[in-house]
């Protein structure tokens, strides 16, 4: 936190891109891809009354975001764990009308376009159920599926080395993952987005494929003692990392890392990214265009390739027809500033992060 604005702004706006664009596709194979779009697969939104519809995926980073910035403005971000419940449990009340007439303390909850976001993973939902959410010291019930690695997207967005080491981020990672994904490979998977995050936003000038390759290698040091099977999650990134290196035709990559589980559609972003790493059209278009999960990975490589490259880098024409355009570029320039509103009056941020209510 306290980096560029538009590295913030074009992970957030990125992710969504993604999000939206793979939404499309999701449930489809490549040949059925191919059949309803062409040879060369879907090439831009498939809008819907001029609209891009976003998924879960989006506002659930949304709503972790707001959670962390309401624990920012609270002074307490050592409870980081505590806010990443918080706007999880804010998501979970999103998905029904608003009757509850508790107030929300998220403010992205008041906006009509941040609320009931498609979520089709059953399981997930499931285990957000229950009395107790799952941690890392508590899991809830075994789940692989992607459905909430871009939490880990907000994980990392919140790292400041003035209050969390880089291991803090890597666990935050795991436990925003954890919450709702009771598989080690899942929450290892969000483990490593967030670092993968972290280190984009904070170091401009490492590679994507360095900044990768050191991700992999932090999450094994980190919790391979704890969870032998970290190596399959490892494995998985670095073989992406070498068939983009190898100039691997990108459809024919992306089929074979067949993007279905949270260790699969990690590897399938990195793929995507490091196949067209300057162009953030092209890394969608191949991160959405396979027959797996294609929202998660389009999310995934969204959010990663727009931290690197910056807000200036998304098409004009893909940002134009995001309804949630305007609260996630807020959300964004609030996780860049972080900590440095703290001790200040400020009225807009006080209504937000103390009060839950939009300005």
């Amino acid at each position: 936190m306290g980096g560029n604005p538009s590295s913030y702004k074009g992970c957030l706006l990125g992710l969504a891109v993604g999000d939206a664009m793979g939404y499309t596709v999701n449930d489809k194979t490549w040949a059925e891809i191919q059949e309803d779009y062409g040879p060369n697969g879907l090439l831009g939104y498939d809008l819907v009354n001029g609209c891009a519809e976003v998924t879960a995926y989006t506002h659930l980073a949304a709503y972790i975001c707001n959670g962390l910035l309401v624990g920012i403005t609270r002074g307490r971000t050592e409870s980081a764990s505590e806010y990443l419940r918080l706007g999880l449990r804010e998501w979970m009340r999103s998905q029904w009308f608003h009757r509850d007439p508790e107030q929300s303390q998220c403010w992205v909850a008041q906006k009509a376009n941040m609320r009931r976001g498609v979520c089709r993973d059953i399981r997930m939902l499931d285990n957000l159920r229950q009395d107790i959410i799952g941690s890392l010291a508590q899991p809830c019930k075994p789940n692989l599926t992607p459905s909430t690695l871009t939490s880990a997207v907000a994980a990392g967005m919140f790292f400041d080395e003035r209050w969390m080491t880089p291991k803090g981020v890597g666990r935050l990672g795991a436990e925003a993952v954890a919450m709702t994904h009771g598989s080690p490979e899942a929450f290892l998977s969000g483990a490593l987005i967030a670092y993968m995050t972290a280190g984009i936003l904070q170091d401009k000038e490492t590679t994507l494929k360095d900044q990768f390759l050191y991700a992999v290698s932090a999450v094994v040091e980190q919790f391979q003692n704890d969870y032998p099977n970290v190596t399959y999650l490892a494995d998985n990134v670095c073989r992406a990392i070498s068939m983009a290196r190898e100039g691997i035709d990108p459809r024919e990559g992306m089929e074979v890392l067949r993007c279905h589980t949270a260790p699969e559609c990690v590897a399938g972003a990195v793929f995507a990214c490091l196949s067209s790493p300057e162009d953030f059209d092209t890394a969608i278009i191949t991160a959405v265009n396979h027959s797996g999960q294609s929202a998660a990975v389009g999310a995934l490589t969204g959010a990663l390739l727009g931290a690197k490259l910056g807000e200036e880098a998304l098409p004009e024409f893909y940002l134009e027809s995001l309804n949630q355009r305007e609260t996630l570029q807020t959300l964004a320039e609030d996780m860049a500033k972080g900590s440095v509103v703290r001790g200040l009056f400020d009225d807009d941020w006080d209504q937000k992060y103390t009060h839950g209510k939009p300005i």
